[in-house]
């Protein structure tokens, strides 16, 4: 991606060398003097150090050779390593108020990204760049990227396990018992090792999670049916209300989506803290079975639908229809009318049969 060329306020608002750095400068010649100068607005603007000298752009070389009075040619002969360029940095450090990143710093940086941005940016990307933006606040050099990948990974490690306590802290140990069993695979044990964790058809074939995470199928009123005994095993948990109300609705929609895609194996093989969130956030599924249920009954209103759910309902399609016209423009609310109405009228049905 070609880079934007450098206007005149570009250059005269971060490439100027001030009266201070001015005095920096002095006393040094040749590639030596212009080297330092770039260097130096450079840092002054990224608070970090250029990699090398295809970073510095050609405009801004220019600009600043002409402040310090020597060719932009003699740039190339700047070394970008040795003994020199490391005094430079010293010097650059101490004059800016920056340090290089400490272990201490690092663990520093790990504890806040992890309580105030990994806690609700599950991206590793985007703690990124909070990370960079607290070291320059804090006039810190920004760690190597290697170490900034370390750094960001154990902040998204530290906050979900915080955020995993949290939450499982909240249930009973009754709940816990019941949310556990829905990956529970057969007689096997629940804390298997990693190593261990298959993907067999024997192992993952009994646990109530993947039948709840099927698809309903064809409507009629055996998948309705199957459906509800699902939305009730779902139930019989027994989370308690506003589980996740102080968690970022972001991150238990990612919850939601691991615990969706990883297999009753898998799921197994987390702590058990996370392996409970994990669960109770995919279990929050059932509070749209019933409307999906309502719109496919609208999708297919022939046969069976036509002649066993409408009938059942109170005021037929027109009513399924408001209903999910009001659920698609109104939300929550009506996600309850939806569930009580079909329930009452499937359930009705059921006892009638």
């Amino acid at each position: 991606m070609a880079r934007t060329p450098l206007n005149l306020d570009d250059l005269v608002e971060h490439w100027t060398l001030l009266k201070d750095e001015q005095g920096l400068v002095s006393g040094k010649r040749g590639a030596t003097r212009l080297g330092f100068a770039v260097v130096l607005k450079f840092y002054t603007q990224y608070g970090r150090f250029p990699r090398g000298r295809f970073e510095l752009p050609g405009e801004a070389v220019e600009f600043v050779a002409r402040q310090v009075q020597v060719p932009a040619a003699e740039l190339d002969a700047y070394e970008w390593s040795g003994r020199t360029v490391e005094y430079h940095r010293a010097q650059i450090r101490g004059h800016l108020g920056f340090r290089k990143c400490s272990v201490s710093d690092a663990d520093k940086l790990t504890a806040w990204l992890a309580e105030h941005v990994a806690c609700k940016e599950r991206r590793p990307e985007q703690v990124r760049v909070e990370l960079l933006a607290r070291c320059r606040t804090e006039c810190i050099e920004p760690p190597t990227p290697g170490r900034c990948d370390r750094i960001v990974g154990a902040a998204l490690r530290v906050a979900e396990e915080s955020l995993a306590a949290r939450i499982s802290a909240r249930i009973t140990a009754e709940s816990i018992e019941r949310i556990v069993a829905l990956v529970a695979g057969g007689d096997q044990e629940d804390d298997v090792e990693p190593g261990d964790a298959g993907t067999g058809e024997g192992e993952d074939g009994p646990p109530v999670l993947g039948k709840i995470k099927e698809a309903p199928g064809n409507v009629s009123l055996e998948t309705m049916l199957t459906e509800i005994d699902k939305l009730l095993a779902v139930r019989a948990i027994g989370l308690p209300p506003g589980l996740f109300t102080d968690v970022a609705p972001k991150v238990v929609a990612g919850w939601r989506a691991r615990a969706a895609v990883e297999s009753p194996s898998h799921l197994r093989t987390h702590p058990l803290p996370l392996r409970v969130t994990l669960l109770a956030a995919v279990s929050g599924k059932e509070n749209i079975l019933f409307f999906k249920l309502a719109e496919a009954s609208i999708g297919e209103p022939d046969g069976t639908v036509r002649e066993v759910v409408y009938p059942a309902v109170s005021g037929g399609e027109q009513t399924l229809r408001e209903l999910v016209h009001e659920f698609k423009t109104r939300g929550p609310v009506y996600r309850r009318t939806v569930q009580t109405t079909l329930k009452a009228s499937y359930t009705n049905h059921y006892r009638r049969g």
